[in-house]
């Protein structure tokens, strides 16, 4: 992570509103969160701010957020940031910032998803997102594409969770990913896809989901990537229900790519949780708990 050299407070944001959006400035500001790329603070009841502040990519994320999510977010079931002004560096802030519509929840790594409806919910949503994009629709960051490419990084990630004590049976792990990794590849149209659906991406309320956020890495490509967080998001035996509530129904090749997937996100939520036990920068406890129960569903289903 690259953090800005400027600090960025109540104050600047409240600033920056004065010297571009001047009719936005009265209302109250009040910090969010603080994300791998951006910062969030949220404006009045209905609204949030957007700064890029940790990483260089980050700029361009929140350009491509104003310039596809107006139109996609009509067309999906759940609530999600709406970008409403694109706002241009300065010289007090250097970098495009955004303000967009505030959605209320609780970040599911925190209150995690419990009711098994909540898989009918989350396959809604995919569903109405996985759509052929249209010609110009960005490509992802080293996302959505084929499995086997990442055979390097899933191999040092398990290296690494285990050398940590992490994982009970790293062999069972990689029999998970070895099947995966030997499914054909995704032959369909390139389709939209979240590309970042990590338990802090999406939002709940009364043990199910109500929205989610953060589609800087909008992209397109195998929805498999996406299905992936089926295993990390939903209760225990409800990733079945759903795969039957998906549209169209998953071939089998699909599945097995995204249990693959599944395999890599759950080992960075474990490593991240793990450096957040340890106290380490860029770590957070809250992601353990996923990942480690993703990954003892998915060995487990492999074993029946």
């Amino acid at each position: 992570m690259t953090h800005t050299s400027i600090e960025i407070t109540a104050e600047l944001v409240q600033e920056l509103l004065h010297e571009q959006h001047p009719d936005l400035a009265d209302r109250p500001v009040k910090l969010g969160a603080r994300g791998w790329d951006n910062q969030l603070w949220r404006l009045g009841d209905d609204l949030a701010v957007r700064l890029p502040w940790a990483t260089d990519s980050a700029d361009a994320l929140l350009r491509k957020e104003h310039a596809w999510l107006p139109a996609l977010a009509p067309h999906l079931p759940l609530p999600i940031p709406v970008p409403q002004r694109l706002s241009e560096p300065s010289e007090r802030f250097p970098h495009p910032w955004i303000v967009t519509t505030w959605v209320p929840g609780s970040p599911a790594d925190r209150a995690p998803a419990t009711a098994v409806e909540s898989a009918d919910i989350l396959a809604a949503f995919l569903s109405a997102l996985h759509q052929p994009a249209p010609e110009g629709a960005p490509a992802g960051r080293n996302r959505g594409g084929p499995l086997a490419e990442h055979a390097e990084g899933f191999a040092q990630q398990l290296s690494e969770a285990t050398e940590h004590g992490l994982i009970p049976d790293p062999d069972a792990v990689r029999a998970v990913w070895e099947d995966a990794a030997g499914a054909p590849e995704w032959s369909g149209p390139p389709l939209w896809l979240h590309a970042d659906l990590h338990p802090a991406n999406l939002l709940t309320a009364d043990g199910t989901f109500c929205g989610v956020i953060d589609f800087g890495d909008l992209c397109v490509g195998d929805p498999a990537w996406d299905l992936a967080a089926a295993w990390l998001l939903l209760p225990d035996g409800a990733t079945e229900r759903f795969h039957s509530a998906y549209r169209p129904a998953p071939d089998a090749a699909t599945l097995r790519r995204a249990r693959g997937w599944a395999v890599m996100k759950a080992l960075v939520c474990i490593l991240i949780g793990h450096a957040g036990d340890q106290g380490r920068p860029g770590g957070k406890p809250s992601w353990g708990p996923p990942g480690h129960a993703s990954l003892r569903r998915l060995v487990a289903s492999a074993a029946h």
